[in-house]
């Protein structure tokens, strides 16, 4: 949740809340960007669920605000927060049975999952020394998620490598077969 740092939520997060509005804002580019580029069918899937991420922005604001006051209303926007914030950390992880059952790390980057580590790390940092278990709670597990997927990532790195070597080959090997010598040239490290 991006209310979580606002000065009527919680008082002297101006980290939080700076950090958290230039977050969204990039966010929100990127959305539009995507958007304005992507094909008919994806724009729809992505409207759908931004469209469905607004709605459900706007409800907790709307129970925070009118349900909810003081301590208790910071409880529930760092409940909603850490849950929230941990999905997203999750979302990665999806990739994980696609890993596993290919044997391959080609659709789980390197640099993002290191990148959410580093961010974790930091963020996680602060959560412990300022005392903020909602953000402790958060980056912990995120840092937890990011670190389970360097250990895939390098589980199964070099079978990547050797699958390319084995997919030229043996593409080399049935353009041969078939009759097609299109000086085919094999780049192997």
């Amino acid at each position: 949740m991006r209310r979580y740092g606002l000065p009527f939520i919680t008082s002297n997060n101006i980290l939080v809340t700076t950090i958290n509005g230039t977050g969204a804002t990039i966010e929100l580019i990127y959305v539009v960007i995507f958007l304005l580029y992507a094909p008919n069918k994806q724009k729809r899937k992505i409207l759908a669920i931004f469209v469905l991420v607004l709605v459900a922005f706007a409800a907790a604001a709307v129970i925070s605000v009118l349900v909810f006051h003081g301590k208790n209303r910071e409880l529930f926007c760092g409940i909603a927060s850490t849950v929230f914030s941990i999905v997203m950390y999750a979302a990665p992880l999806s990739i994980i049975r696609l890993v596993i059952t290919t044997k391959s790390v080609e659709y789980m980057p390197f640099l993002l999952s290191f990148a959410a580590i580093l961010s974790c790390t930091s963020w996680f940092i602060y959560g412990i020394l300022g005392m903020d278990p909602y953000i402790g709670i958060s980056t912990g597990v995120g840092l937890t998620l990011g670190i389970v997927q360097l250990i895939l990532y390098f589980c199964y790195c070099d079978k990547k490598i050797l699958n390319k070597k084995t997919f030229a080959v043996e593409e080399s090997q049935q353009n041969m077969d078939n009759g097609h010598n299109n000086d085919v040239k094999l780049y192997l490290p």
